[in-house]
Parts: C-alpha cells; structure tokens; sequence
C-alpha cells in the first residue's frame, strides 16, 4: 500500500497550534504523525490523499503559522523501516509494558504488550492513548464486554483483555488499522478481540460494560446516540482525542442529552481523555 507523507516545517510554532492542527488533519483523514527537529510529518493512505481538503485546513491558519510543507508518496516498506528507527519502548504507571518485536521482553511489568503499528495510530506514545490506557489499568474490566471505537493497532482492547475483560468488540474505518488489531491480536495471543471495520454503522447491537473511544470531538459527537443505545445501565464510556476547550463542555451537554454524565478527566499537555456513566 503507498501513503502520502507531507512534511512540515515551522520556523514559529506554540505546541497547541501543533495539536489543532494535528487534530484538523485528523478529521481529513491523516492518522500517524512523527515529531521532526522543526515539525511534524503526517502520513494518509495515497486512497484517501485530497489535495483540495489539505489546502482547505491550511487555509484555516493563515496569519498564525509560519510553516512551509512537501507532500511525497512512501512506499509501505519505507514507512516500516522509518517507525523501525523511532520506536522507543514505552511504560505507562508501572505496569505495563509497550513494546514492538524487536525489542527484548521486560517480564518484571505486570502487563507486556507487542505492537506492530505499521500505518495504524496507536503505539501507546501519543497522550490521547497514555491516558485511555491509564484509565484501562485503574479500571476494573474483569468480565466485562468492551466496545474500542477507533481502534487503531488494538493496544487498547488488548491491554484490556490482559486485564481479563470477557468480550471485545474492536472497529476501525481505515482497513489498515483492521489488519493491525488482527496481527497484534495475535502477537500478544489475544483471542477474545473482535475486529470490525467500518463506523457506527458496524456496532452490533450487543450490550456493553464499557465503551472507549479515542477518536476526534466531531465523531464522537456523531456517535454518542449510538451509544447511548448499546451502553448498559450504569456503564462506563472513556472518551479521548480532544481538547479541554470547548471540546469537553460540547462533548459532556451531548452526552447528557442522552443520560450520559460526566464522571471526571484527566489531562496531558492541551489534550483531554473523559470519564462518562450512564
């Protein structure tokens, strides 16, 4: 599969400007992103690559940014060999583990997990997936059935079926990310994960515990009513992928709308992770 790269180099930048505009690729399709000695490199598959749509958030910082960028197409293989060089072992709380093949095991953490991420979002490195991963470990899942809305590589749902959750239903609409819950499924010998791929249109109509999603404040707004519908009386559903402002006000007045509170967040650097209970 080839991707597009496009490189981008600031000369003044606040790291908030950098995260909206994370954010704002996003929402268009981007969905792995590389720190770089002056800015970031943001990766989409070449299918999904729109010009037009590029130039229209770009437009949206003209006058705060002084940046210049290149887009290139990357070869799948190249990709792997650059997240090769860059993947640095991970530990969240002391307790687990978060590593790729190539790194030697650490069985003195109560919870390893071996990512693959190839193009997927979520080595565990980017805060939105600290912190649900944070809430994960302090959670008890024992039992329970999980949805994990944008899934990416699957680090979610897998460190919550080391947890002992019962049942995992795991879904993405990028194919690529499908495939690396699947294989890491199997790298870390998980097999309560389901894997779907698709939107809200894919979740099945079973009853869940629990309910993570790390995905954008657009989405999630989308798809709160879907989940208020599959959410059990007094579960939990952990959000990520936003901001504290406005973000969290618009998210929490959504989830009321459907009998859904808020419970409590937490935060690293300008990006939020939410607790809500019906």
């Amino acid at each position: 599969m080839q991707y597009i790269q496009v490189t981008f180099s600031f000369t003044e930048v606040q790291e908030y400007q950098k995260d909206l505009l994370i954010d704002e690729l996003a929402n268009i399709g981007y969905n792995t992103f590389e720190d770089t000695s002056d800015g970031f490199d943001a990766f989409v598959g070449l299918d999904h690559y729109n010009e037009q749509a590029l130039k229209e958030v770009m437009a949206q910082f003209e006058g705060e940014l002084k940046y210049t960028y290149a887009v290139a197409e990357i070869a799948a293989e190249n990709w792997n060999e650059e997240w090769e060089k860059n993947f640095e072992p991970l530990i969240i709380d002391d307790q687990c583990y978060v590593r790729a093949t190539f790194h030697q095991p650490q069985p003195q953490y109560k919870y390893e997990i071996v990512i693959d991420p190839k193009m997927a979002f979520g080595t565990g490195h980017h805060q939105t997936t600290t912190m649900m991963m944070q809430y994960i470990l302090s959670t008890d899942v024992e039992n329970q059935i999980i949805l994990d809305m944008g899934c990416g590589t699957g680090i979610l749902a897998i460190l919550a079926s080391k947890r002992g959750a019962k049942m995992l239903i795991a879904i993405d609409n990028d194919d690529v990310c499908y495939e690396s819950t699947l294989e890491n499924s199997a790298l870390n010998n998980i097999t309560n994960i389901t894997a779907l791929c698709g939107g809200k249109e894919v979740i099945p109509s079973t009853s869940f515990d629990i309910i993570l999603a790390n995905i954008n404040r657009n989405i999630l707004l989308d798809q709160i009513s879907r989940y208020a519908e599959i959410l059990k009386e007094s579960g939990s559903i952990f959000f990520s992928g936003f901001y504290e402002s406005p973000d969290l006000e618009m998210i929490t007045e959504t989830c009321k709308e459907f009998g859904i509170n808020y419970v409590s967040h937490k935060k690293i650097g300008e990006w939020v992770a939410a607790h809500f209970k019906k």
